[in-house]
């Protein structure tokens, strides 16, 4: 008998990709990718490895239910950083992808979502990259699917070498300049990959997590002081200091948004009031395997 096949929204991407790693890995269901682009570098490489790869944007619902056909169930992940002027929000999208795959008869629908730091500050902090996802949850939760998960994905460790790279501070030190407490120990940070094979066992247990629970996937808390002071016992020369909110505002366009989820780190922690749950719904299905910022760093950002 065929597979039950997985639909995959944002396989070509960091979340989706390594959503489409683990299925493949553990080979209990066949993959299929929605893209806008099959011609693209990324497509075709997934399509080599025994992907199906559909054309697909959630810009446009008229694409959604058609490649959401005949798939048992559907991961799906919006990017707030990678929306062009004039394409639908975050919320629109995961709406329209909700309806979609409701109407293709998507029985297990996960979603990539954060909390809602807009209710839970009382109106403080928006965090918008956080907030528009949020916001689908009760489309997710009120849609019917047989089974539904959200999954939470951490700060990624990966952003250590991309969009939060360390930066020249003088005298041959390296490190970041934050909006907030550097010895707060309130960042969950983990690696982007598991956020894969986290997923791939909510589908494999969806009695144990289908219904509507929260996986929040990070092996705990850390501080910038406690990332710095790894780094720095692995060889390296890092810092981090401390600015004022309106000073760190006019660091480059948008830094508002980074400021205020880094408040919202500091007064709420990164996955919200109720981590502490999130993190055990993860254990549930897949352990204590998640790898720490030291193991990773030591692999991915050797000391020259």
């Amino acid at each position: 008998m065929s597979k039950p096949i997985i639909a995959v929204v944002g396989g070509t991407g960091a979340q989706g990709g390594g959503v489409v790693d683990a299925l493949l890995e553990r080979g209990r269901f066949a993959v299929r990718v929605l893209t806008r682009d099959p011609s693209s570098d990324r497509a075709v490489a997934l399509a080599a490895r025994g992907v199906e790869v559909v054309a697909a944007d959630l810009n446009d619902p008229s694409t959604l239910p058609a490649a959401f056909a005949g798939a048992y169930g559907a991961f799906v992940v919006t990017s707030f950083w990678e929306l062009a002027q004039g394409e639908s929000s975050e919320t629109e999208q995961g709406a329209s992808a909700v309806a979609a795959a409701r109407e293709a008869g998507v029985e297990h629908f996960v979603w990539s979502t954060l909390p809602d730091s807009k209710r839970l500050s009382g109106g403080r902090l928006a965090v918008h990259h956080f907030t528009g996802k949020a916001a689908v949850d009760a489309v997710v939760a009120g849609a019917g699917f047989r089974f539904h998960t959200f999954v939470e994905a951490p700060m990624y460790y990966q952003n250590f070498t991309g969009m939060l790279s360390p930066q020249p501070l003088g005298d041959g030190v390296q490190g970041w300049v934050v909006p907030m407490d550097p010895a707060s120990r309130s960042i969950h940070a983990g690696d982007v990959s598991e956020v894969g094979k986290v997923v791939a066992r909510a589908f494999e247990q969806p009695d144990l997590v289908g219904h509507g629970e929260h996986l929040g996937v990070a092996p705990g808390l850390v501080s910038w002081n406690d990332l710095v002071e790894t780094l720095n016992a692995q060889g390296h020369r890092m810092a981090v200091r401390q600015v004022p909110a309106e000073v760190y505002d006019g660091f480059f366009p948008g830094a508002s948004e980074l400021r205020e989820m880094f408040q919202w780190f500091e007064g709420y922690t990164y996955l919200g009031p109720d981590a502490e749950q999130k993190l055990a719904n993860t254990r549930s299905v897949y352990g204590d395997g998640l790898t720490g910022f030291a193991d990773w760093a030591a692999e991915h950002m050797p000391a020259s």
